[in-house]
């Protein structure tokens, strides 16, 4: 967890400075002030392009001088930093101890999760942006899911523009880039399918509560059979990939199924309450499973979550998260976390207190 976190120049921040505790982390503020902000520059200390996937460019502060840095020290005196230059805002520089590292190392160091107003339409959206939270779940199991998903990514791009060049693409080429997918592929779609069934055993065995419980499934392409002739299906498919414009078959075609266990009922015809309640669930108990696999909480942001529940919901998820690691909070009234006693760590705009 975060022992100290440094923004400079992110966003609307400045120079900001937070210590937070161990525990629950509470921001608070009008809108706009910039809670969400501090959020995000948290989120950018694991792979990926946090929880608002913006582009670098687009978190300089924008009266600074270009780029911006987030700086933080973590609980076992290890050093962590991202950030972009001015003369280059829109390459991403990761150091770990002073020394430059690979985003995709970040995961070595940090579990981050995070839940956002923007994600309570998570079951109603494209199968992408469900792809997307999986990958992010199964990134705390295996840290290597990021180095095979950015290989599987880059094979696949660079396939598909072969196959659409106006000239003949080189056999043997497509067949190498092919080869790097299926490996790439075969793993991703293994680790996607053990997260899965690791996290819909931990939520079947839950007793029924204020959350609603989750079933889950890997639906769409996929599977041992699958990923092992994938290097087939991709050479026989050239011409209909080529017609299409795209690849066809391969774990970038999968899609995470969710079912509310009680009611038999898909994810995507619940009412907005009960998606809001099966997917807090499920970040609640995946975080469990981290801790309990790793030794380590991941770190928990979650974005204006109170102001979405009710009393009840909103005091059980509370009790759940207490002494389960660093969770960060906000909101834009003091009131909406009175539930959680005196040892939060509170903060709002520029003033910090307990």
């Amino acid at each position: 967890m975060l022992s100290r976190l440094v923004l400079t120049d992110f966003r609307n921040h400045a120079d900001t400075v937070i210590a937070p505790g161990t525990g629950f982390v509470v921001l608070t503020g009008e809108n706009g002030a910039g809670k969400t902000n501090v959020l995000e520059a948290v989120s950018l200390l694991a792979p990926g392009r946090g929880l608002r996937r913006a582009a670098l460019g687009e978190m300089a502060r924008q009266d600074g001088p270009g780029g911006f840095g987030v700086a933080a020290s973590l609980n076992d005196a290890t050093e962590i930093a991202t950030g972009a230059v001015p003369t280059a805002p829109e390459r991403r520089i990761v150091r770990i101890q002073g020394a430059a590292a690979a985003a995709t190392a970040l995961a070595e160091w940090l579990t981050v999760l995070w839940l956002t107003p923007a994600m309570d339409r998570l079951f109603t959206e494209p199968a992408s942006e469900r792809r997307r939270f999986l990958d992010r779940l199964t990134l705390a199991f295996s840290p290597a899911h990021a180095v095979h998903s950015n290989r599987y990514d880059a094979a696949m791009r660079a396939r598909n523009r072969l196959l659409g060049d106006d000239s003949p693409p080189d056999p043997d080429w497509l067949s190498a880039l092919e080869a790097q997918m299926a490996e790439h592929g075969a793993a991703i779609d293994t680790a996607r399918r053990e997260t899965v069934s690791t996290l819909a055993e931990a939520l079947a065995d839950q007793p029924e509560g204020p959350f609603a419980r989750a079933g889950l499934s890997l639906d769409g392409w996929g599977g041992p059979t699958m990923a092992d002739t994938l290097a087939a299906d991709l050479a026989q498919g050239r011409r209909r990939d080529a017609a299409a414009g795209r690849t066809l078959a391969g774990p970038h075609r999968s899609d995470l199924a969710v079912t509310h266990l009680a009611k038999a009922q898909p994810a995507a015809l619940c009412s907005t309450g009960e998606q809001k309640a099966l997917l807090l669930g499920i970040v609640v108990a995946h975080a469990d499973l981290v801790a309990a696999r790793t030794g380590h909480p991941p770190i928990l942001l979650l974005d204006e979550v109170a102001a979405h529940l009710d009393p009840v919901r909103r005091a059980a998820l509370f009790e759940r998260l207490a002494g389960r690691g660093q969770v960060w909070m906000t909101g834009t009234e003091h009131a909406l976390f009175d539930g959680l006693g005196g040892d939060a760590f509170r903060m709002t705009i520029g003033t910090a207190f307990r």
